[in-house]
């Protein structure tokens, strides 16, 4: 089995914390379910998930969330084999975006579509030492 990572930004539809509770209990759900590994960072004007584990189940919950109508504008950054997970203890990690990632004017004027992958991916390193016990339930 190849190990394969996506990682996407997208716009929330109706953010609260009702939906983003329901969001990360049903990702977590299915990814345990499909061999996901992964983390989302999130705030009122923008979701950004970084998605790894097997490409087909990667791939098929990526169109997933296309069609989810709490996702708005998603947009595909990164689609590559990886060598390891990142996130290996994690069916989703939940970080609510903090000062490492763009503010919400940045944002607003245009960052999501200037930004590289590698800018992307840069925003989870932070998140890679956080321990499993730290997940709610």
């Amino acid at each position: 089995m190849s190990l394969f990572r996506a990682v996407y930004t997208s716009r929330p539809f109706g953010f609260d914390d009702a939906i983003l509770n329901g969001i990360l209990m049903e990702a977590r759900r299915a990814n345990d379910r499909d061999g996901l590994t992964g983390a989302l960072i999130c705030r009122g004007d923008i979701y950004i998930q970084w998605l790894e584990g097997p490409e087909a189940q990667v791939r098929n919950t990526l169109a997933r969330i296309k069609r989810d109508d709490r996702h708005l504008e998603m947009t595909l950054h990164v689609e590559e084999p990886a060598s390891e997970r990142m996130f290996g203890k994690w069916a989703m990690l939940h970080d609510p975006a903090a000062s490492w990632i763009w503010s919400q004017e940045e944002v607003a004027d245009g960052a999501v579509e200037r930004a590289t992958p590698e800018e992307l991916i840069a925003f989870f390193m932070p998140l890679r030492g956080v321990s499993s016990s730290h997940e709610p339930a």
